[in-house]
C-alpha cells in the first residue's frame, strides 16, 4: 500500500522558496559566516603589512585584531578609539617606570602592579568601550614594560615597535570592518527605538484598563531596564559610525532620558491608583478613570501602533491637543468634587498632577522620537547624558586584586628566574583586566585558561609540523585559516566565547608567524605553561579574594541603590534627574547581572528599585517646585514649613541610607509634620492663584512621599508591619 506524501514532499520547487531560504539564511548564519571571514581577512591583512614594514612581531598586530574586532563595525571603531588611546597612555607610562626602575626589579614589579590595578579600578568603573582604554593603558604598559625591561637601553625603540604593531592591527581592523559588507548600528536603533515605544504603549495601555498583575509589570520594568543600558551601549557605538549618527547622538541620548522619566511617572501613578484602590477612595477613581481611557487612543494612528518617526509626529500632535485641555478639565472635576462631602481632596490632587506630569513626559518622549525623522533639530541640544558606573569599592576591590596577582607573579618570577615569566607577567595583567569586565571573571578566566590549553596544542602542531613546509604568503595564509577560523567561530557562540576569546589572543601569540620563525620547542612548552598558569592564577584570584558573586557584592550594590534617594534629597538640582534615573536603572542592571540564577534576589531588588525611583523623583518635583516659588518672606527658608520640608527631607533620606523602623516612624512622622505645615500655609493667607497651584503641587508631592512609603508592594513594609490596624487604615487619607 503507498503512503500519502507529506505536504513538504507536496511542494514543488521554486525559485522564490530558495530566494526565502537563502535571506533567512543570509540573516541568521549567513552573517555569521560574514563576521568569520571578515575577521581572518583582517587578520591576514594585518599580518601581510607588518611583515612588509618588517616589524619585530607580525603576530602582535595579528593578535590585536582578534582583539578589537567585532561584528558591528560600530563597535570596532569604538574599541579601536580608546585601545589607541590606551595604548599610548601605557607607553609613557611605562617609559617612564622603566627609566626610573629598570635596575631595580622588585620596585619596577611593584609600581607596574600599582598601575595595572590603577587600570584595572578604571576598566571596572566605567563600563562600556571606554573600559578598553583602560584595559589597554594597564595591559600595554605590562606587554611593553617587561620585555623593554630586560633591555633598557633598547626600551625606547622596542616600545615604539610594539605600539606600530598594535596600531598596524587596529588600522587593519578598521577597513575590513567598515568597507567589507559593514554592519552598522543604525538599523538596529530604528529597530529598537520602535519596539520599545510600541511595548511601552502597550503597557500603558494594558495596565490602564486593568489587565495587568504585579508579576508581569515586574517582568515589564526588569525588560525596560536591559533595554535602556543596551540601547545606551548601542548609541554610544553609533557616533563612531555614520555622519547621520552622530548628528543624532544628542536627541537618542534625550530619548533614552525621558523614556526612564517617561517609565518612571506611569508606575508612580499606576502604583497610586492601586493604593487609592485598596484604600477604598472609589470616588476619586472614578473621577480620574476617564482621563485614564483616553491617553491610549492618543498614543496610535489612525488605530495602529506607531512604526515610524513620522507617525510619532502624529501622537506627538495629539498629545499635544490633549494636554492643552487637560489642566482646565481637572480643576473643572475637582470643583464638582469639592461640593461632595467626606472627598479625600489630597488623593485627587496628588493623582491630577501625577496624570498631568505623565502626559508631559509622554509628549516629550514623542517629541524627541518624531524629531529623528530630520538631520538636525532643537531637541538635539541636549546636555545630560547617561553615565554607566560600577560601585567604587567594587572597582577598587577588581584594582586591588589585580595588583595583588601581578605583585605575586613578579615574585615567582623573581625567586624563579623563569625565562617565561616575561610572558607570565603581562598575560596576568591582560586576564585581570579584562575578566574584571565581565559578570562572572572567575568564569572567564577559567575559559580563557582552556581556549589557551587549545591553543597551546593545536600551535604546536602548526608551528612544528606545518610552518616547516610552507613557502610564501598565500600558503601560510592557507595553512592559518582552520587553525584561526576554529576560535573565531567559538567567540559567536555565547557559551564558548571565553574559550574563543583565550584561544584567538594566544594561539597568534603562541603560533603566529613572525618574519624569522624560531624553532625552539623548549621556549615554546615554557610560554604555553606561562599563559596558562597566569590566568589560572587570575581565576583562583576572582574565586579567594573577594569574588563579585558573593552577597556583600550585590549588597553595596543595593546600598548604592538606596543612597540615590539620598542624592535626590540633597544633591544640586541641576541635571539632576538625569543621573538619578540613569544611575538607578545601572545599578538594577548589575545586581541583575551578578544574581542571574536567583530571581528572589532579582525581584526583590526590582522592589527597591521600584520604591528608590517613586520616593526620588517625587522629592526631586517637590524640591524644583520650592525652587520656582517666588521671592516672598513667606516662602523663606526661614518659615516653619521650609524647615518642616527640610526635616522631612533628612529624615527620609536617613531611612534610605539606613532602614530601620525608628527611621520609617521618623520619616512618617515628618512627612505629616510637612504635610501639615503647607496646609497651613494655604489656609493662612490666599495667594495668588499660579503660587496657590505651586503650593499645592507641593502638598501633593508631600502626599505621595508618604503613600509610597506605606505602599504595602514596598521592601519597606515590613518596618512597618508592627503597626496597628488602625494606623494603617489611614494610609491613603487625606
Amino acid at each position: 500500500m503507498s503512503t500519502a506524501p507529506s505536504s513538504a514532499a507536496r511542494q514543488p520547487f521554486t525559485f522564490a522558496a530558495l530566494s526565502t531560504a537563502a535571506a533567512d539564511w543570509a540573516r541568521t548564519d549567513g552573517l555569521t559566516w560574514i563576521y568569520l571571514f571578515k575577521a581572518l581577512a583582517a587578520a591576514f591583512l594585518s599580518l601581510y603589512v607588518a611583515m612588509k614594514l618588517d616589524l619585530p612581531q607580525p603576530r602582535t598586530a595579528m593578535t590585536t585584531v582578534f582583539i578589537v574586532m567585532q561584528p558591528q563595525s560600530g563597535m570596532v571603531f569604538a574599541k579601536s578609539f580608546y585601545r589607541i588611546c590606551g595604548t599610548l597612555v601605557g607607553l609613557v607610562v611605562m617609559l617612564a617606570l622603566i627609566g626610573l626602575f629598570a635596575q631595580q626589579p622588585e620596585l619596577f614589579i611593584a609600581t607596574t602592579a600599582i598601575w595595572v590595578g590603577i587600570c584595572t579600578a578604571g576598566a571596572a568603573r566605567n563600563r562600556n568601550f571606554r573600559t578598553y582604554g583602560f584595559v589597554l593603558a594597564g595591559y600595554t604598559a605590562a606587554l611593553i614594560g617587561f620585555p623593554a625591561a630586560q633591555n633598557p637601553d633598547g626600551a625606547f625603540m622596542s616600545a615604539l615597535t610594539r605600539v606600530a604593531e598594535i596600531v598596524v592591527g587596529i588600522v587593519c581592523s578598521g577597513v575590513v570592518s567598515g568597507l567589507v559588507f559593514p554592519r552598522f548600528t543604525g538599523e538596529q536603533m530604528r529597530t529598537t527605538i520602535r519596539a520599545r515605544f510600541s511595548a511601552f504603549v502597550d503597557y500603558v495601555s494594558a495596565s490602564l484598563s486593568g489587565q495587568v498583575d504585579r508579576a508581569q509589570i515586574e517582568a515589564t520594568n526588569a525588560r525596560f531596564v536591559a533595554d535602556i543600558v543596551g540601547f545606551e551601549a548601542i548609541r554610544s557605538v553609533a557616533v563612531f559610525e555614520t555622519p547621520a549618527s552622530r548628528m543624532r547622538s544628542g536627541r537618542l541620548s534625550r530619548l533614552n532620558n525621558e523614556f526612564m522619566t517617561a517609565s518612571t511617572r506611569f508606575h508612580a501613578l499606576h502604583q497610586l491608583m492601586n493604593r487609592l484602590h485598596d484604600a477604598g477612595a472609589s470616588v476619586v477613581i472614578e473621577a480620574l478613570e476617564p482621563y485614564f481611557k483616553e491617553i491610549a487612543p492618543l498614543l496610535h494612528k489612525s488605530g495602529e501602533p506607531v512604526l515610524t518617526a513620522a507617525d510619532a509626529a502624529h501622537v506627538t500632535g495629539q498629545l499635544d491637543a490633549y494636554k492643552a485641555e487637560l489642566s482646565k478639565r481637572l480643576r473643572a472635576t475637582r470643583e464638582a468634587l469639592e461640593s461632595q462631602p467626606d472627598v479625600p481632596l489630597l488623593d485627587f490632587d496628588t493623582a491630577a498632577e501625577l496624570l498631568s506630569r505623565f502626559v508631559d513626559d509622554l509628549h516629550a518622549y514623542a517629541a524627541t522620537y518624531a524629531s529623528l525623522a530630520v538631520d538636525t533639530h532643537e531637541r538635539e541640544r541636549w546636555i545630560d547624558r547617561y553615565e554607566p558606573k560600577t560601585n567604587v569599592l567594587t572597582a577598587g576591590v577588581a584594582g586591588a586584586r589585580a595588583a595583588i596577582v601581578i605583585a605575586l607573579l613578579g615574585a615567582f618570577w623573581i625567586a624563579t628566574a623563569w625565562p617565561s615569566g616575561v610572558t607570565l607577567l603581562p598575560v596576568g595583567a591582560a586576564t585581570c583586566a579584562l575578566a574584571s569586565t565581565s559578570p562572572n571573571p572567575t568564569r572567564m578566566a577559567f575559559q580563557m585558561a582552556g581556549g589557551t590549553v587549545l591553543s597551546s596544542l593545536l600551535g604546536m602542531i602548526l608551528v612544528f609540523g606545518v610552518y616547516p613546509h610552507v613557502d610564501g604568503f598565500p600558503l601560510l595564509c592557507v595553512a592559518l585559516t582552520p587553525f584561526l577560523l576554529l576560535g573565531v567561530f567559538m567567540t559567536t557562540r555565547p557559551k564558548l566565547a571565553g574559550y574563543g576569546v583565550g584561544y584567538c589572543i594566544f594561539f597568534c601569540f603562541l603560533a603566529g608567524p613572525d618574519n624569522v620563525i624560531h624553532y625552539d620547542p623548549t621556549s615554546f612548552i615554557n610560554d604555553a605553561l606561562a599563559l596558562f598558569l597566569s590566568m589560572l592564577a587570575c581565576s583562583v584570584a576572582f574565586a579567594l579574594l573577594l569574588p563579585p558573586s558573593l552577597p556583600w557584592m550585590r549588597n553595596r550594590l543595593l546600598i548604592d541603590l538606596r543612597r540615590h534617594v539620598v542624592h535626590a534629597c540633597h544633591s544640586r538640582l541641576s541635571r539632576l534627574r538625569s543621573r538619578f534615573e540613569s544611575g538607578a536603572r545601572d545599578l538594577m542592571f548589575q545586581i541583575n547581572a551578578l544574581a542571574d540564577k536567583e530571581p528572589e534576589v532579582r525581584r526583590d531588588s526590582l522592589r527597591w528599585l521600584f520604591a528608590v525611583l517613586e520616593v526620588g523623583n517625587a522629592m526631586i518635583d517637590l524640591r524644583r517646585e520650592i525652587a520656582a516659588l517666588p521671592r516672598d518672606a513667606r516662602y523663606a527658608a526661614t518659615m516653619p514649613w521650609r524647615i518642616a520640608e527640610r526635616k522631612m527631607r533628612d529624615a527620609v533620606a536617613a531611612l534610605f541610607d539606613r532602614p530601620n523602623p525608628q527611621r520609617m516612624d521618623a520619616a512618617l512622622a515628618a512627612t505629616v509634620a510637612a504635610t501639615a505645615a503647607v496646609q497651613q500655609v494655604l489656609t493662612a493667607f490666599t495667594p495668588p492663584r499660579e503660587e496657590r497651584h505651586q503650593l499645592q503641587r507641593i502638598l501633593s508631592h508631600l502626599h505621595f512621599i508618604r503613600t509610597a512609603l506605606l505602599d504595602p508592594q514596598s521592601p519597606l513594609e515590613t518596618l512597618v508591619a508592627n503597626r496597628s490596624e488602625g494606623e494603617k487604615g489611614v494610609r491613603h487619607a487625606a
